[in-house]
């Protein structure tokens, strides 16, 4: 079966998040109908993904990954611009 093939099951922690006047695409899932590992994926709104290496055990683990990158690097990690200053 392709990826284009497989369908998935997506963790209710996935959705729309918005920070810092950016808004980015959550997306924490894994095959549909398996007890397998979550993918940690973020898009931006040019479309862009940033996906994790490694799986998590857990779609919370997932999601408390993608909180702390978010305090610990901002939100615009995700994006291709840097975060800009209003003076």
């Amino acid at each position: 079966m392709t990826d284009e093939e497989q369908t998935y099951e997506f963790s209710e922690f996935s959705g729309r998040f918005s920070d810092d006047g950016v808004v980015v695409e959550l997306r924490i899932y894994r095959p549909l109908g398996t007890n397998r590992d979550w993918i940690l994926e973020v898009v931006d709104e040019e479309g862009f993904s940033t996906t994790w290496e490694e799986p998590f055990p857990t779609d919370r683990e997932a999601f408390e990954e993608f909180i702390a990158t978010v305090q610990r690097d901002g939100i615009h990690t995700f994006t291709d611009e840097p975060p800009q200053t209003v003076h």
